[in-house]
């Protein structure tokens, strides 16, 4: 799987519930660079601000400064590189990857300069050996309003810089880790916005700072066995956005479950002991009518990813295999990438914007996942609710000492309506809705806890 080469199972509940879920709040960090002039000598350039990175202009100059004005104390520098688009070059043994990364170079500040060239400069981050394409370095930035890269070797191709305000310690932060599916998908093909584009579009206040990882070839074997760069290079975020099996389970079977399934568990482990909360996308339908022996994911993997959800706890991800199964014009001659020319693609950004969307909802509130022993005992605090499908309505039911407000959000953060729940009202009813998947966040004294309920 080259860069360039070509839900759960439904059941017989009548609901879905994450139980005792975490609340997982996300603090904004604004985008300050955004349509900027990059000063790169004696021209500027306005593709290295756009948020795009399919227009495929890139920059080689060996210092690149952005004006981003007084205010941030400190500011999260992003960027991406081309290179044949993956990641990294040397994470697989079945690809080849091609491309010189930005790997030795200097972020500067300056507080007085005009032109990006004169005034007075000071060194807030220096970068040695850098192997990725995109990466986030966070520096110092009280007093500045300039910053600047000065490179002291190969540039390679830079596509896009960004820069956030960090001020508040933002957690609006995302690495995709992926497979070439996120390769070609995530960064590669045309789409109308990207994911950050469209959360922003719907929640204004948050600007996703992203980062793309996907790696053609890769599976989750390679991707333990570099685990540690992994974490390196894209460890300081909050978020991993992952996609990955499609290599695990090529050609249909089940012969690699374990295998994947004890990867996947270690990558979640790491994830979460680096303070980061990863996010796992059910693998890509392939289309049988295209792939060579006429194969599909083997069930058992869906149900896997799926245990993995559950088990740790983690927030829903897209799901990629229903969608892509149910719109097989989607996929591309091989059956198996997505097909850009079709947006295939952009429909990837909007699956991951939809299943995210939930988590900024919720708002900027506290990250830690309660215990949900201590809360079923603590009634004076917060009692675990039954949340359930009843016919086209959604009942929240649990016996409080405080009252909770019960917000209902469709799977596309749109909020639906609201009610108390108390100790005197112990039920509420949210009637006559139309069928899909709604999240029910429910807001106590010091508890806040997300569930899923699907009307069918």
């Amino acid at each position: 799987m080259g860069c360039f080469t070509l839900k759960k199972a439904n059941t017989t509940a009548t609901f879905l519930l994450c139980g005792m879920c975490a609340s997982y709040g996300i603090t904004p960090n604004k985008l300050v660079s955004g349509g900027l002039p990059a000063h790169t000598g004696a021209t500027t350039t306005d593709y290295l601000t756009d948020g795009y990175l399919t227009n495929w202009k890139s920059s080689s100059a060996k210092e690149i400064a952005l004006n981003v004005g007084e205010g941030p104390s400190k500011l999260l520098i992003n960027w991406e590189s081309f290179g044949d688009c993956a990641w990294a070059t040397d994470f697989t043994s079945n690809c080849g990857h091609a491309g010189v990364a930005l790997s030795n170079f200097k972020i500067l500040t300056s507080a007085n300069s005009t032109d990006g060239t004169d005034g007075d400069w000071e060194v807030a981050a220096t970068i040695q050996d850098n192997p990725v394409m995109a990466r986030g370095v966070t520096i110092d930035f009280a007093g500045k309003s300039w910053f600047k890269f000065a490179s002291e070797g190969d540039v390679g191709q830079i596509l896009e810089i960004e820069a956030f305000d960090m001020s508040n310690g933002g957690t609006d932060t995302w690495f995709f880790m992926g497979t070439s599916i996120s390769q070609m998908g995530i960064k590669q093909q045309d789409t109308d916005s990207t994911t950050a584009q469209l959360i922003h579009a719907k929640f204004p206040e948050y600007t996703p700072a992203m980062l793309r990882g996907g790696i053609g070839c890769i599976n989750s074997t390679e991707v333990v066995e570099h685990l540690n760069e992994y974490l390196e290079y894209a460890g300081n975020v909050k978020f991993w956005a992952i996609e990955m099996g499609t290599n695990d389970a090529w050609g249909g079977g089940d012969w690699n479950l374990n295998t994947y399934v004890s990867n996947m568990q270690t990558i979640i482990d790491s994830a979460k002991a680096h303070g980061i909360t990863p996010i796992i996308a059910r693998i890509i339908a392939t289309d049988p009518d295209k792939t060579e022996g006429g194969w599909q994911i083997n069930p058992a993997y869906l149900e896997a990813i799926d245990k993995l959800v559950e088990d740790n706890g983690l927030p829903q991800g897209p799901d990629f295999y229903s969608y892509f199964k149910e719109h097989p014009e989607l996929l591309a001659s091989d059956g198996v990438h997505p097909n850009g020319e079709a947006k295939g693609g952009q429909a990837m950004h909007h699956l991951w914007a939809e299943a995210l969307a939930p988590l900024y909802a919720v708002g900027d509130t506290a990250t830690t996942k309660p215990d949900s022993s201590t809360a079923l005992k603590t009634a004076s605090k917060f009692i675990a609710p039954r949340i359930y499908a009843q016919g086209k309505n959604i009942v929240v039911e649990g016996n409080f000492l405080n009252e909770s407000l019960v917000t209902l959000v469709s799977a596309t953060g749109q909020v639906i309506s609201q009610k108390v729940l108390s100790q005197n009202h112990g039920q509420v009813q949210f009637e006559n809705l139309p069928m899909g998947q709604y999240i029910a966040i429910i807001r106590g004294r010091n508890m806040v806890q997300t569930s899923t309920v699907q009307v069918k």
